[in-house]
């Protein structure tokens, strides 16, 4: 590989738009190796590990975990996965979003009835749903 193919950790993190440590990160969990290391003992990555940390990000930004995604880098043989176990991935993702979105509509239900409340009150009233919180936390 010419040495302009060759990245340190810090060139490869820069590339890929992630710290450094997110780099190591996957390097301990076993996502990415390096593919050699340089006179001074730097740990050198070529194009297909910035290609694979970019899977990596856009796999995460659609909900993706990294349990996912070693499943879709590859199956126990090495072969990328079939679409019958990426669908399994996609149908466990989708039921998160969905109790996800359950929990985020109620959230938004009780903030809008307490900021009507707010509406409600004096500006210079104690508010209510302060005082509801210290007296659960109470």
């Amino acid at each position: 590989m010419p040495p302009s193919d060759q990245f340190t950790i810090s060139q490869l993190a820069a590339n890929a738009g992630i710290p450094t440590t997110t780099v190591r990160y996957y390097e301990r969990i076993g996502l990415l190796e390096p593919e050699g290391r340089s006179a001074g003992n730097y740990r050198l990555y070529g194009r297909a590990s910035l290609e694979k940390l970019r899977f990596i990000k856009a796999a995460q930004a659609i909900g993706f975990t990294l349990d996912d995604i070693r499943a879709l880098l590859a199956d126990a043989s090495g072969a990328p996965p079939k679409c019958g176990d990426v669908q399994s991935l996609i149908e466990a993702r989708l039921e998160d979003i969905e109790a996800r979105l359950k929990d985020l509509r109620h959230v938004r239900k009780v903030l809008k009835a307490a900021l009507e409340q707010c509406r409600t009150q004096k500006p210079t009233d104690c508010c209510h749903v302060v005082a509801h919180l210290r007296s659960r936390t109470a």
